[in-house]
């Protein structure tokens, strides 16, 4: 008996530590906390069966009449040899106070350590009373505003604007009032501020003491119009990895965002952020629950962040974000349509939130717009395209599976042939999960688990590319990693050299997946190219912040701002560099240019957008691929259950020698 309860005792002690590093620091899974709870109740029940009367006076009658075996293995092993192996397996034992206690302390703290990351933010901070604004799509002559008050004595409420260069701080223009706002649209408000001026910035104000400020967008034709920049990123989860001493709500990675702003000079400073979906996560530990209210309450909880006001002068919160929807804002790996519960639970408070002041549905929808899901809008030199890649899809790898639906592919595909004003030099397509199918983990539930519409779409992009004049460029997350792809024209006849990773002249359609913004990554590398349709440019797995920075301008050929002058193109051309920013620092810069290379037109040879162009790489991937790691870990956990049989056998096997009665 008593040998049963020390291996029970030792498995669940080892368990909780594990289990508790893994849940708290490296990925805060459903599995964990269920069984940290469990072997936490085996470890208290064990230790105090171990430690009861019976025991411990069957212990001491053992100690009276065998007292030379114990002194003789006193010497032997020593005081500290007996505490290490027992903080070592967990069992407690009345011969070693202190290691027992510290043992019964270590798996009481992670288990408290566990509760505390699940339900300290729901107990003590409840978001119902949040009361906020933020500042979503904004036009030349336009801002979407979204305002939160529940509370009634704020009624009714006036908006508030003006120049933020006003010198007169007593004139503001009234937008107008809200009278009343209630529990149908979670006390949730869309404002549009109107007759604003291009490339301008101005301060808001209401009533209820919300403030903030924001920068319209430059006007059609103008210099202002020949840049742009921007930041994408995906997947947020407070908290973690879990730091007892930090607030519940803070995010991390929405501070790092703020910090890295305000070191960038006026011309760079981010104009929106592009938010590729997971805003919530909503299983992630728990799912507490699928109901409206349940997943109103997780979107309240991300905005009643205290890291959206920090730093004070310049808050986060006064960034535009625009958001597109992905699986954990539903159910994980979400592909069973728009009706299905828990689908209009889970899309009730992403309209509310987001969709109510994103930007508008593209000219063309080819549904009505209460079923339109995407959004397009034109900023600068950029026509932006922002995919629904959940609510329309299909079960996949099928023949005729679909990630966008036939009107939302149907929209995508005019989109990408629409002609634009000359201005605009970049066509972006936003989709929440890669285009890739480099990843080999979770394929399907990418754009590589529909590979027939994915090639419907690169056909017209590519085609895009070669009439139009413009350059193409997607942007994704979802994969908790950066990957960087190209896609190379088929009609251009590259080599094999030309078509392998690594190489200088990296022509093709550019796709930078970046995430997450602030939650886990794994140390297992599961991206690799297969083929020669989707070939590598980079790949970074670390870190548990990371986001992109997109800036687009304009070199004239005098000197211009880019990092790299295309020394062969003659006259402007149009510059986009991407930097990709890692916790504190940017550790890797790309660039890619436009028009198309002046050599190549006239000569009867296919015509080709200029190659993109390492600028900086102070990336260094660490860790493992799929295989070698699966084996590695398999290695690894041998060798430690193999070390930790050889540690416990000796205990064991006293133990039951001293439990004996001859």
């Amino acid at each position: 008996m008593s040998s049963w309860l020390t291996v029970v005792t030792a498995l669940s002690s080892a368990l909780i530590r594990i289990a508790s590093f893994i849940f708290l620091r490296w990925i805060p899974g459903h599995v964990f906390p269920p069984v940290i709870l469990t072997c936490s109740g085996l470890y208290l029940s064990s230790t105090f069966l171990i430690l009861g009367t019976d025991a411990g006076a069957e212990v001491q009658k053992t100690t009276t009449v065998d007292k030379s075996k114990i002194q003789t293995r006193k010497h032997d092993t020593g005081e500290t040899g007996s505490t290490f192996k027992s903080l070592l397996s967990g069992v407690p034992s009345k011969k070693t106070v202190f290691s027992t206690t510290l043992n019964i302390l270590i798996n009481l703290a992670l288990t408290a350590l566990t509760l505390d990351f699940l339900y300290r933010g729901r107990i003590l901070h409840p978001t119902d009373d949040l009361a906020f604004s933020r500042i979503g799509y904004v036009s030349p002559t336009t801002a979407n505003l979204l305002v939160r008050e529940p509370h009634v004595s704020n009624f009714p409420m006036t908006i508030k604007y003006q120049e933020a260069a006003q010198v007169d701080s007593d004139y503001w223009v009234e937008e107008g009032k809200i009278y009343q706002l209630n529990a149908v649209k979670d006390f949730t408000f869309p404002v549009t501020i109107k007759n604003l001026k291009p490339s301008t910035q101005y301060r808001y104000s209401l009533s209820n003491n919300q403030t903030g400020t924001f920068i319209t967008a430059p006007q059609s034709g103008t210099q202002s119009a020949s840049r742009l920049s921007f930041l994408t990123s995906s997947c947020i989860k407070s908290n973690f990895p879990y730091n007892p001493l930090s607030h519940p709500l803070r995010i991390l990675g929405v501070e790092e965002l703020s910090h890295a702003i305000k070191k960038l000079p006026s011309l760079k400073r981010p104009s929106f952020m592009l938010f590729l979906g997971d805003f919530i996560y909503i299983d992630v530990p728990l799912r507490y629950g699928s109901s409206l209210e349940e997943y109103r309450a997780e979107y309240r909880r991300v905005y009643s962040s205290p890291s959206w006001h920090e730093p004070a002068d310049e808050p986060p919160i006064d960034l535009p974000w625009i958001h597109t929807l992905d699986d954990h804002e539903i159910a994980n790996d979400w592909d069973k349509g728009n009706l299905t519960h828990p689908y209009p639970e889970a899309v009730d408070p992403y309209h509310l939130y987001h969709v109510s002041v994103n930007p508008p549905i593209p000219p063309l929808p080819y549904a009505t717009p209460e079923n339109t899901t995407y959004f397009s809008f034109i900023h600068g030199p950029a026509s932006i395209f922002m995919l629904d890649t959940r609510t329309y899809r299909t079960t996949a790898n099928l023949y005729n599976s679909t990630m966008l639906g036939s009107a939302q592919l149907k929209s995508l595909l005019a989109f990408i042939a629409r002609p634009e004003a000359a201005e605009v030099k970049w066509k972006i397509v936003a989709s929440s999960v890669p285009f890739t199918k480099n990843w080999h983990v979770g394929t399907q539930d990418t754009w590589g688990g529909f590979l027939g519409e994915r090639q419907v779409v690169l056909k017209a992009m590519w085609r895009a590319e070669r009439e139009l004049g413009v350059r193409i460029v997607l942007l994704s997350g979802d994969r908790h990693e950066f990957g960087a792809t190209r896609f190379p024209d088929p009609s251009y006849g590259l080599s094999s050299n030309e078509l392998s990773s690594g190489t200088a002249d990296a022509y093709g359609i550019h796709e930078f997946s970046v995430g997450p913004l602030n939650m886990f990554y794994l140390p297992i590398r599961s991206y690799r190219q297969t083929d020669s349709e989707d070939i590598m440019v980079k790949y970074v797995p670390d870190g548990n912040i990371k986001f992109g920075q997109i800036d687009i301008e304009l070199y004239d050929g005098t000197g211009g701002e880019s990092d790299v002058v295309y020394d062969h193109l003659e006259g402007p051309h149009s510059v986009l560099t991407y930097s990709l920013h890692v916790d504190d620092k940017i550790i890797w810069k790309y660039q890619l240019s436009i028009p198309l290379l002046p050599d190549e037109i006239g000569t009867g040879a296919q015509a080709r957008l200029p190659p993109g162009k390492v600028l900086l790489d102070d990336a260094q991937l660490r860790g493992w691929g799929l295989q070698e790691g699966i084996g590695y870990i398999e290695e690894k956990a041998k060798i430690a259950w193999d070390d930790l049989k050889e540690r416990i056998a000796p205990f064991l096997s006293w133990e039951r020698k001293e439990m004996r009665v001859d």
